[in-house]
């Protein structure tokens, strides 16, 4: 098993920045590929950026693209999310996980469904 604990979310003007964690305790050594998903009120959880344990190669929503930045630090086991040139629209509660089973090499690395673990959420709130 895999725990994952999320931090670093905050409120924060429209245009500022952020910078979200992820650490990973347990069987890290299986973790294929990590995420960050987000939720808003009343509206559905959407992919934010993933990247790969084998290669480092990341991916992110068109939404995001140019704006947020993914990066990991195995010494650590943490996975970061920097969020830059924020806007009201990226208000959510922001959610890491972590594929254990390989089910984003099968092509679903932007779907939760391919994730295995999740965190608690942390709370993104951007002000205009």
């Amino acid at each position: 098993q895999v725990q994952l604990v999320e931090s670093g979310g905050g409120l924060v003007q429209a245009g500022g920045s952020l910078r979200l964690s992820c650490a990973a305790s347990g069987r890290t050594f299986s973790v294929v590929a990590m995420g960050w998903f987000r939720q808003a009120p009343g509206k559905e959880r959407e992919f934010v950026a993933a990247i790969k344990t084998s290669g480092g190669l990341t991916y992110y929503a068109d939404s995001v693209k140019g704006r947020f930045i993914i990066s990991r630090d195995n010494a650590k086991n943490t996975v970061y999310l920097q969020l830059n040139s924020l806007k009201p629209e990226d208000t959510a509660v922001y959610y890491c996980s972590a594929d254990l089973s390989g089910r984003t090499l099968l092509g679903s690395l932007y779907r939760g469904y391919a994730y295995d673990t999740w965190g608690q959420g942390t709370q993104v709130t951007v002000s205009s």
